[in-house]
């Protein structure tokens, strides 16, 4: 059963999108408007999308309002139904955009994104791209991608993912990385730190087991490898770059403390061994040259010093890798960078998503590729006509914050409408269509606008002569119908007789089509995770393969070929 607001609950939406409008000057946002009530009503989350569609009505209300009575109205309106929205608003400094970095100085910021190429990007990933990106504009920095491709077991990278988040970065922030940085090509720059380490006796070589080991962590107790001379250390070191150890036998460490409060902080493993004739580098320049790999901490750390990265924004998750690579850079005599923390965003449709995961699955067949419409990659929301502004717009609003974000896909959706809408060519596309013969007087002709709000996209021409048109059958429980932008009909077998031109009543309206400008189509939409075909009859057309239309009544959607569209998402408006 669909699901109805209550009285309280559609005020509340018309006085937020009311607030909103206020505060944008006549420019209430759909997006912005559904991320304050999904934080002021969790409830709501579970009905994303009708929500969706009474925010829509409710920001066209309230911005049109500010057009027709100004602003001064929209704040009495306020005042007098809604005080404390008011208030808040008002007591409350506007920010736009990000909040700026500490210790910033314009020209002398560094940031990096960076991602293990074991698949190209997922909707997450879009997090860190276009965050690190907007703060490079912000302080006209710099900003480095930069591949953690050190593991060549557990996450092993993928060739073809290189090039393609190097372009599906430049698409997604409008501008290529300033560098890229491949971990896998700086190895010996990990070995001379290593070394450095071993020789200044801030690391050692350990050949405890990792149960062994697991025990002195524990007891805050030190292994009997810590206590070995710097001699014993180097030469040991010769031996694992020789291979004479095997994967698992020996690691090096990072002196810090083992009473540490924080188990994770004390001796952390920098370098291991692993099993690169078995699991060699995909990359062939690399394969099996190298048998010493640092572990991400490590690597990471020395690569941040590197580059001279002065800024770190991260997941609040890896709270533990800044106090660990802290440590290292105390060591080192370097200055850790500043570092923000993010916390965790989860989209109520997609679940848990990780890109390994993802890879099995298209491996075993399960997807058809990392473009497949129902995974949140960045190749397949593009693909489905998810434009890189709405990512940004939508990433940007949710800004940098420690608080764990819950939010529906209708929030991206809603970012996307206002960027596909206004250079969306509208068509018509009938699902599981049945026909009707037009029946009384009628015009022969129907010219509609290809866009209801730009005369110079031009017309669209429909035939009527023939009389023969398309109905949806899932609008065939009412008798007594509205062609949309034509006709009141009543259905009668298989006639459509024509009532009247002008709307004399209340019935509802729905789209339709002339048998004569049709053709049969597919349209694929993405639901609870499944690939669903709507067969049905498409208005005949010639946009090219990439061009976002929007459906009247069904949504926006991107054409694939002339007979086969996508869905990007539903409508957000009524008709």
């Amino acid at each position: 059963m669909a699901w109805t607001p209550d009285e309280a609950t559609q005020s509340m939406i018309r006085h937020v999108a009311i607030q909103n409008a206020l505060e944008y000057e006549g420019k209430a946002a759909v997006g912005s408007v559904i991320g304050r009530i999904m934080a002021m009503r969790e409830d709501l989350k579970q009905h994303g999308k009708a929500v969706t569609g009474l925010v829509a009505q409710e920001v066209n209300a309230a911005n049109q309002m500010a057009k027709e009575l100004g602003l001064e109205h929209l704040r009495q309106v306020l005042e007098v139904e809604a005080p404390a929205l008011l208030e808040k608003r008002e007591t409350k400094a506007r920010r736009e955009g990000l909040p700026e970095l500490t210790n910033a100085s314009k020209g002398q910021v560094v940031l990096r994104f960076a991602p293990n190429p074991n698949g190209p990007l997922s909707f997450g990933h879009a997090r860190g791209l276009v965050i690190n990106s907007r703060y490079r504009e912000m302080y006209d920095g710099v900003f480095i991608l930069r591949f953690d491709d050190t593991d060549t077991k557990v996450k092993p990278p993928l060739l073809e993912a290189y090039d393609q988040i190097v372009e599906e970065a430049t698409w997604l922030t409008g501008r290529a990385p300033d560098r890229v940085v491949v971990a896998s090509d700086r190895m010996e720059q990990y070995y001379e730190h290593a070394q450095r380490m071993l020789n200044e006796g801030f690391g050692y070589v350990c050949r405890c087991s990792a149960d062994a080991f697991k025990e002195h962590r524990i007891g805050q107790t030190n292994c009997p490898c810590r206590s070995q001379s710097i001699a014993d250390n180097q030469a040991l070191w010769k031996s694992m770059l020789k291979g004479s150890f095997k994967p698992g036998e020996v690691v090096v460490r990072v002196k810090t403390d083992m009473t540490l409060k924080n188990p994770a902080l004390r001796d952390w493993p920098a370098l291991r061994l692993q099993d690169t004739k078995s699991h060699p580098h995909p990359r062939p320049e690399i394969g099996s040259t190298y048998v010493v790999w640092p572990l991400l901490d490590f690597q990471s750390a020395v690569e941040d010093h590197l580059q001279g990265v002065t800024h770190i924004i991260r997941g609040k998750d890896l709270m533990d890798s800044t106090r660990k690579q802290t440590l290292l850079y105390e060591h080192f005599g370097w200055t850790y960078p500043e570092t923000v923390y993010w916390g965790r965003v989860k989209v109520h449709e997609w679940g848990g998503f990780s890109t390994s995961q993802m890879r099995k699955d298209i491996e075993e067949g399960l997807y058809d590729g990392w473009n497949d419409p129902r995974l949140p990659t960045l190749c397949g929301l593009r693909d489905r006509g998810i434009q890189a502004e709405a990512l940004r717009d939508f990433w940007i609003e949710l800004g940098v914050t420690q608080k764990d974000i819950s939010v529906p896909l209708a929030t991206l959706y809603a970012h996307n409408t206002k960027a596909v809408d206004a250079g969306a060519p509208r068509l018509s596309f009938v699902r599981e269509p049945i026909a009707f013969s037009l029946v009384g007087e009628h015009p022969s002709s129907l010219e509609l606008a290809v866009h209801p709000n730009d005369e110079a996209m031009g017309i669209r021409a429909w035939n009527l002569k023939e009389g023969r048109v398309w109905l949806e059958s899932e609008d065939l429980e009412h008798m007594d119908l509205r062609l949309k932008e034509f006709a009141d009909v009543a259905l009668n077998d298989t006639n459509a007789e024509v009532k009247g031109l002008s709307r004399s009543d209340q019935r509802p309206i729905v789209h339709w089509l002339p048998a004569i400008n049709s053709q049969e189509a597919v349209l694929l939409e993405t639901k609870n995770n499944e690939l669903i075909r709507h067969r049905g009859q498409l208005e005949q057309h010639n946009h090219p393969t990439g061009t976002v239309v929007q459906l009247e009544r069904i949504g926006y959607a991107m054409v694939l070929d002339s007979e086969t569209l996508v869905l990007c998402h539903e409508e957000s408006e009524t008709p």
